[in-house]
């Protein structure tokens, strides 16, 4: 059975944290230390209920089981869970602001088999069709190859400082997108 994408929902949410952690502890291995992805676990990675809320999230499935889930974004927050985001989260003018890639992740057992980037094509068209030309994420090291070779660039790295006592790497990338023929 091919894997199928679908908007998440609130019902997904149970299964979604279980993936997450699943996937940062499994692929995150060669790139953070222990306590960085427990704390990310912990006090970054998460759902975002307004990305559910805004209709912008999605779940891959196969036969039943969610793989993989991700979105994008029309508002400021670039990356975070409820947890970790601040309240209030404006939208973002599509006009003048870069639309966001928010929470990708993918069960180690789907990891570089295409999920990702059949999953980030969905997002950045749908970006797109709001009306955003340009788009961002706060990407954790084991994505960077996957957004460089969609054609992200690196515009800094971000040093999150988390309350178990060590910071966690985010590298913040930005795409243009081509405009539409």
């Amino acid at each position: 059975m091919l894997p199928v994408t679908r908007l998440a929902t609130f019902e997904d949410v149970p299964e979604l944290q279980q993936l997450m952690a699943i996937s940062a502890r499994q692929l995150s291995t060669d790139f953070y230390t222990t306590e960085e992805t427990e704390g990310a676990i912990k006090y970054i990675f998460g759902v975002d209920s307004q990305l559910i809320e805004d209709g912008t999230y999605y779940v891959v499935e196969s036969k039943d089981s969610i793989i993989a889930c991700g979105g994008w974004s029309r508002r400021s927050t670039l990356f975070g869970g409820d947890q970790h985001k601040d309240l209030s989260d404006p939208l973002l003018n599509p006009a003048t602001d870069a639309a966001r890639i928010r929470a990708f992740f993918v069960h180690p057992d789907w990891a570089r088999k295409g999920i990702g980037k059949m999953l980030m094509n969905v997002c950045e068209k749908a970006a797109q069709q709001y009306g955003f030309t340009k788009i961002e994420i706060g990407s954790t090291l084991p994505g960077v190859p996957l957004y460089e070779a969609m054609g992200y660039h690196t515009i800094k790295n971000i040093k999150v400082p988390l309350p178990n006592g060590v910071s966690f790497m985010v590298v913040n990338m930005k795409k243009y997108f081509k405009p539409f023929a």
